[in-house]
């Protein structure tokens, strides 16, 4: 069996996967010209081009495709065969969040974990407060609040929030002047948005750091959770004030719309936090630099 050159088939399934050269070699940990050179030695290996590569754009080719389809399992089955000779056994993980914050965020982008890191079986607990941080609970959390001893905490997003609205509400707004345009709607608030607020806190906030004043005659609703104005907002009932997690890309592209004025930051900050005596676990630190790696392309 003659194999072909698995440095550059490694490198090819980055690339399809990130769909980007530059991406790739950071996820790899290597120059872009290595990844190039290596998709290049593959590409003369199989004597087919496996790209189609039009200016900046790039995507597979056909026979690109069915590769990609055939070696991309076979990699995730090498990896997993290796961990389990290495450690005995697929690693488990039990991390604990916000259940809105798993379902609308996470959940998602679960399949990418998978395909990335297939030696983790991660498994969640949602929690509608800040959870019991211990190890009956969970392994890992995900928590605006981490205790102040024998956990590490690392800062994953410090949360903003700014405008949107449905599809059928922007085409009715976006041609015309901002911010004045929102105020034919109502504004749909949370009044747990921001520390120790009151009703309409968040609005009036919002306008101030615009440096213009919530008119008089602008009609609220009132919520108690973003997740309940979120489904207002989807069913043109109003502008809402939501943070970037509610915005996963099927939502943002089926039915919700940022409308392109300022942000606010809440104060709230979210932390990826574990036990100081689990640091060094392996696990541990592969969940953690995905997770800020998910936030990081979040706030692109």
């Amino acid at each position: 069996m003659k194999l072909p050159p698995l440095r550059a088939v490694h490198c090819f399934e980055a690339v399809a996967r990130h769909n980007s050269f530059s991406q790739a070699a950071e996820a790899l940990n290597v120059t872009q010209s290595a990844v190039s050179h290596q998709v290049k030695l593959l590409e003369d290996y199989l004597g087919k081009p496996l790209f189609i590569r039009q200016g900046r754009l790039l995507s597979l080719s056909e026979d690109g495709k069915h590769y990609y389809d055939t070696i991309s399992n076979a990699l995730q089955d090498i990896a997993h065969a290796s961990h389990i000779v290495k450690e005995g056994k697929k690693g488990q993980l039990r991390l604990a969040m916000y259940s809105t914050l798993a379902v609308k965020w996470l959940i998602p982008r679960l399949d990418k974990l998978r395909q990335e890191y297939p030696e983790i079986d991660l498994s969640l607990t949602m929690v509608a407060d800040e959870p019991d941080f211990n190890d009956q609970t969970a392994d890992c959390f995900i928590t605006c609040k981490p205790p102040k001893a024998k956990y590490t905490s690392d800062l994953l997003y410090n949360e903003r929030i700014y405008p949107v609205c449905s599809k059928q509400l922007w085409e009715k707004i976006k041609d015309q002047t901002m911010p004045d345009a929102l105020w034919q709607f109502p504004l749909l608030s949370v009044k747990s948005v921001l520390p120790a607020g009151k009703e309409g806190d968040d609005w009036r906030t919002w306008c101030q750091l615009g440096h213009f004043q919530l008119p008089h005659h602008a009609q609220m609703h009132y919520f108690s959770h973003l997740l309940l104005s979120a489904e207002a907002a989807r069913y043109n009932q109003g502008i809402a004030l939501l943070n970037h997690y509610f915005m996963t890309e099927e939502e943002n592209q089926h039915d919700l719309v940022r409308i392109p004025l300022h942000d606010l930051p809440t104060g709230d900050s979210f932390y990826f936090t574990y036990k100081d005596s689990s640091a060094d676990q392996p696990n541990i630190r592969k969940l953690g630099a995905w997770l800020r790696r998910q936030c990081d392309e979040m706030e692109e």
